[in-house]
């Protein structure tokens, strides 16, 4: 017995002298070009950002924010990735075990019948009277395998990364499903104002329509300005099915988003325009880094692809193993617990050194660090598409701000005409065709301003979530 503990000691003391190397390198976030400023951007003064701010505190439309909060509990997506997380957090769990040894329970009773002529059977007929032969073992057998060069080290860092890149993947998927449930409301009130425009368009057609046939009955026109009129309010007419059908569409996609089955969605007051302006800060391109979570799953993933690559370095060196079993044996049943007699141990230590394996172990390790290479690639990748796409949204917005503002003016003037002709109609110095062109363009125009004012909304929600924003 004495024996036995010293020797699992020299063991110890060997397996933590040598479990103190580690191979393979550290990690290190791979080197990539991040600007100082994006495109056509001034300097900003500070690193303040739109994405920091919580989506309560951007969305400030209770009816919004109430569709959001239905789709972050129920969102099948969002519950998908939140499992992808829990799974991670179970094989952490597991990898932080890795020092331990393996601890078992046996207990077993057998009973074999040798070959009267083998030496077992012979020995039964001799000593024991009997035909067969007993073996009654109940043990507890520890099992070490002391893994050196840092190998277990390195499952915990790829168990760690990867559990935070599932952590980062479920907010990403937040921000995603965020700026999706966004888009699609705010897409519901410009079909609900596009449908008030080609209703109100309607009604204008019908007061004209209702003048001109007055005017038909005095002999004023003939029929063909009738029937240009009613072809012309039929084209407003058409857009209110079809506006119906869209608006019913999106609604349902909204309650697919939040998890509901597909039915009417409130909504507030359509907002008269977006926020614009200095409001919207985007800071600086490097705060990408910290606020993406998508940008950060990427850099957790090669985190990962590092650890592996260790531990595929470490799997060519020598690994020690540790196996040792105590317990009670005999091979009569009255005799199972009988202490001392029936208590045996045994204890072993090895070192395995694999020197010819066809190359499998070297080749594992050229592949680590291949993966490593594009886990590396997919990260820089992650921050250019990060750093693109607000660059994309604030062009964007910039220049929606103005394609707005000579909309706008293009409406006004419209309305004007529209008027106008009407007036000058009545009084003789005016076709019904100028009538008739005038509405059709301040038809066209008005839904055009609809479809801008919608696209600046995009364009912020675009901007917030590309920088992060969304998750909090």
């Amino acid at each position: 017995m004495t024996t036995n503990k010293s020797l699992l000691f020299a063991i110890a003391v060997l397996s933590s002298t040598v479990m103190a190397c580690r191979v393979g390198k550290e990690f290190t976030r791979p080197a990539t070009a991040v600007p100082a400023q994006y495109r056509d951007m001034a300097a900003p003064a500070d690193s303040s950002n739109i994405g920091q701010l919580s989506w309560k505190t951007f969305f400030t439309d209770p009816a919004l924010q109430t569709l959001i909060d239905s789709a972050i509990a129920h969102n099948f997506d969002i519950q998908t990735a939140l499992k992808n997380a829990e799974i991670s957090a179970q094989t952490l769990k597991t990898a932080r075990l890795g020092n331990l040894p393996d601890i078992n329970l046996q207990i077993q009773a057998n009973r074999s019948y040798p070959s009267r002529n083998s030496l077992n059977g012979s020995m039964a007929d001799q000593f024991m009277g009997t035909r067969y032969m007993d073996d009654y073992n109940a043990n507890v057998s520890l099992s070490w395998e002391v893994v050196v060069w840092g190998k277990i080290s390195r499952m915990k860092e790829a168990a760690l990364a990867g559990y935070l890149a599932s952590n980062e993947a479920a907010r990403a998927m937040q921000t995603r499903i965020v700026s999706e449930v966004a888009q699609g409301y705010y897409n519901l009130l410009m079909l609900d104002q596009q449908r008030d425009i080609a209703a109100r368009n309607l009604a204008l057609n019908d007061s004209t329509l209702s003048m001109m046939q007055l005017q038909y009955q005095s002999g004023m026109i003939n029929n063909l300005a009738i029937e240009q009129t009613a072809a012309q309010r039929q084209v407003a007419a058409a857009l209110l099915p079809q506006l119906e059908q869209q608006i019913i569409l999106q609604e349902n996609a909204l309650s697919i988003l939040t998890g509901t089955l597909p039915a009417s969605v409130s909504r507030s007051n359509r907002p008269s325009s977006v926020v614009t302006g200095s409001l919207l800060q985007a800071g600086v391109p490097a705060s990408l880094l910290s606020q993406r979570p998508d940008v950060q799953a990427a850099e957790m993933a090669v985190k990962v692809a590092n650890a592996k690559a260790g531990i595929a370095q470490a799997s060519m060196y020598p690994a020690l193993n540790i196996t040792a079993t105590a317990g009670l044996n005999t091979f009569k049943a009255s005799n199972w617990f009988s202490i001392p007699g029936s208590l045996f141990e045994t204890v072993a230590g090895s070192i395995t050194q694999p020197i010819f394996q066809r190359k499998k172990l070297k080749t594992d390790w050229e592949i680590a660090k291949i993966e490593w290479e594009k886990a590396a690639i997919d990260f820089r990748k992650s921050v250019l598409t990060a750093v693109g796409e607000v660059s994309d949204a604030l062009v964007k917005i910039d220049k929606l701000k103005a394609q707005q503002e000579m909309t706008q003016l293009r409406v006004d003037k419209l309305h004007s005409a529209t008027k106008n002709a009407g007036l000058l109609f009545q009084s003789g110095m005016a076709t019904y065709l100028e009538v008739i062109t005038a509405q059709s363009n301040v038809l066209q125009s008005e839904l055009d301003l609809a479809s801008v004012q919608r696209a600046q909304q995009s364009a912020v929600v675009e901007l917030y979530r590309s920088l992060g924003g969304g998750w909090k």
